[in-house]
């Protein structure tokens, strides 16, 4: 709108005049741009689920500005516009002045040469198009970017029977290892077992250390770059009977599926030892695909566990009950609180128990002595009535829709993307075979990924097909628009650009960038269009008047595009915490929209040309006929 009343300001001397007539030729431009990109935006008002959680606040404020955006460009710039009576110059402004006109009649010169060679233009742009779309169909997808927020979970497993104070011991070397790291702003160690809410799991070979390093702008190094540090530091060590695994969590409070890790897989059977069997196995196959690490099922954990049989027919001879066994046993491993003892205002129990070095082994506790309820029948020793035997038992039993499970999960390296990795984990599934009656099936990330791409997929189309009805409606025509429209696909050619350069994985906020843009790049083709037509009606022929509009055009184009390809660039070059959930929004805007520009000063005039001479190609032969 300002640049067209300053045009006509230039070649006219009256203020208010000129304000009137520069805003009457571009006021239906702007109406038509400002819808289709709302049109394009607004769908995603009425989605749910992560999507709607996610973006709907993002759209919404982006549909508020563009709407005031085109009340203040119809309203208040033409009326201040009026209020200029004198437009002032300098030498700066002179010269720029000289070198757009300059750049204005070589671009008129380049269109004027190009219509001459339409096909070979058309030919050249869906070239390029066919070599980008095996970016999008490369399996490079992810659901969201990961934030590098610093927080990294470390999880330390010892093998079956490995005691407390020598987990602890490793731990502690382990923890030294990170806190002696500059990157490191706090930890935080539990050993012995696991907290989740009000519940706790005592288990002597787990510990685990969640590690917060510094904010970002105070480390040179990523979250991941660090992990890899640290894998090469603690493999020096050789903590034999001890594994550790790092990985770097997510957003937190959101997750894409039923596990705690980037990828879940979940065997279903009936036999807990087959599964066991069947669960290693896979792990083993998995570790060696690329890209995946810390792989792990549900079923590697084990623990021991004393279990007592008793002789019941035996014990009811000798006058023994359960009872009986219960209390002594309790007493012997737990004890039982039998007084308490003040010290000023703290009170503590006073527990009978035996001493922990007299219970090591299954045989010292069937060393336990009972004393039967029977007059006749002296002391007796547990082991007479029961035999007590070590037993390894899972950690942690999983169900699925009331089934038992085992359930294996990866995480995935750096530079490894979620699709990727599960279109190897496929390939490794379809070449296992499963007893009957067992299932391998994926644990979510693999539905989320899909859910993902079939909504990003229908809104596209859904965008594409509300601005082609906006503009229709509006230019009460469908050849303008087709043209308009058929400038979109050949933005896709600038986004596999940027994410081929860039190794940019597809994830939501790409889609969502490429959802925006369909609202977006039309602006410019519109702008050209619009004009087009108006030269048409002054009775110019339509290559005069495609070459004048394209001159007179280019100046707001670079214009317009130039000043939103800048304004995204700091959100594209990623600076400061958090910014990784939406640059890759601003990369595909940047690169999307900068490409654009190409296509709708290039593209959409051979276009135009093209389509509307078949149609008055057509127009004289029915009144030929």
């Amino acid at each position: 709108m300002l640049e067209n009343i300053y045009r006509h300001q230039r070649d006219n001397a009256n203020s208010f005049t000129a304000s009137t007539e520069g805003a009457n030729e571009v006021t239906s431009a702007i109406i038509a741009s400002t819808s289709t990109n709302l049109s394009a935006v607004l769908p995603f008002l009425f989605i749910g689920g992560l999507t709607g959680l996610l973006f709907s606040e993002l759209i919404f404020t982006i549909s508020a500005a563009i709407f005031a955006s085109m009340i203040i460009a119809i309203t208040l710039v033409p009326a201040y516009a009026a209020k200029v009576t004198n437009i002032k110059t300098n030498r700066i402004r002179q010269a720029i002045d000289h070198a757009v006109d300059n750049l204005q009649r070589a671009y008129a010169s380049i269109i004027s040469v190009l219509l001459h060679f339409r096909w070979l233009v058309v030919l050249g742009f869906i070239t390029g198009l066919a070599f980008s779309i095996p970016v999008f169909l490369s399996g490079k997808h992810i659901v969201l970017p990961n934030l590098d927020d610093g927080l990294i979970t470390v999880r330390i497993s010892g093998d079956t029977g490995v005691s407390l104070a020598e987990m602890d011991q490793k731990t502690q070397l382990i923890e030294g290892m990170f806190s002696g790291q500059p990157e490191t702003a706090t930890l935080y160690t539990l050993v012995g077992g696991s907290v989740y809410g009000r519940s706790q799991r005592e288990t002597p070979s787990q510990a685990s250390i969640t590690v917060q390093l510094k904010p970002l702008p105070e480390r040179l190094i990523s979250s991941g770059e660090w992990i890899k540090r640290m894998d090469k530091l603690i493999a020096k060590q050789q903590l034999a009977g001890f594994e550790v695994r790092m990985s770097q969590r997510g957003i937190r409070g959101i997750r894409t599926n039923r596990g705690d890790e980037d990828i879940s897989l979940r065997l279903q059977g009936a036999n807990d030892a087959q599964l066991k069997l069947l669960a290693d196995d896979i792990a083993e196959k998995m570790r060696l695909i690329p890209g995946i690490s810390n792989v792990t099922h549900s079923a590697e954990d084990e623990q021991f566990e004393l279990a007592m049989t008793l002789d019941r027919e035996r014990a009811a001879s000798l006058g023994v009950n359960l009872q009986d066994i219960k209390q002594a046993t309790q007493i012997a491993l737990q004890g039982v609180v039998v007084s308490d003892y003040l010290d000023n205002d703290k009170s503590y129990d006073i527990r009978l128990r035996l001493p922990q070095s007299e219970i090591t082994s299954p045989q010292d506790m069937e060393s336990i002595l009972l004393f039967p309820g029977k007059d006749n029948t002296g002391p007796i020793y547990l082991g007479t009535v029961a035999n007590v035997e070590l037993l390894k038992s899972p950690i942690s039993i999983l169900r699925d829709n009331q089934m038992r499970i085992v359930e294996l999960t990866a995480s995935l390296s750096d530079g490894t993307t979620l699709g990727e990795a599960l279109n190897s984990l496929g390939q490794l599934r379809s070449q296992i075979i499963l007893p009957k009656a067992y299932t391998l099936y994926d644990g979510g990330s693999q539905k989320a990924l899909q859910d993902q791409q079939r909504l990003t997929v229908l809104l596209l189309l859904l965008a594409l097909f509300l601005v082609f009805v906006v503009m229709a409606v509006q230019y009460e025509s469908l050849l303008n628009p087709l043209i308009i429209i058929l400038s979109v696909p050949f933005t896709a050619i600038g986004i596999a650009l940027a994410i081929d350069v860039l190794a940019l994985p597809l994830s939501m906020p790409v889609w969502l960038g490429m959802i925006m843009l369909v609202g977006i790049v039309v602006n410019n083709a519109i702008l050209l269009v619009e004009y087009i037509e108006i030269e048409r009606e002054k009775r110019r022929d339509i290559t005069s008047s495609i070459v004048a509009a394209a001159r007179l055009r280019l100046r707001p184009i670079l214009m317009t595009t130039l000043s939103t390809v800048v304004g995204m660039i700091p959100l594209a070059l990623g600076w400061g915490e958090g910014a990784e959930m939406l640059q890759p929004l601003a990369i595909t805007v940047v690169w999307g929209l900068s490409f654009s520009m190409l296509v709708s000063l290039l593209l959409v005039p051979i276009m135009y040309h093209l389509l509307h001479s078949l149609k008055s190609t057509k127009v004289q032969k029915s009144v030929t006929t």
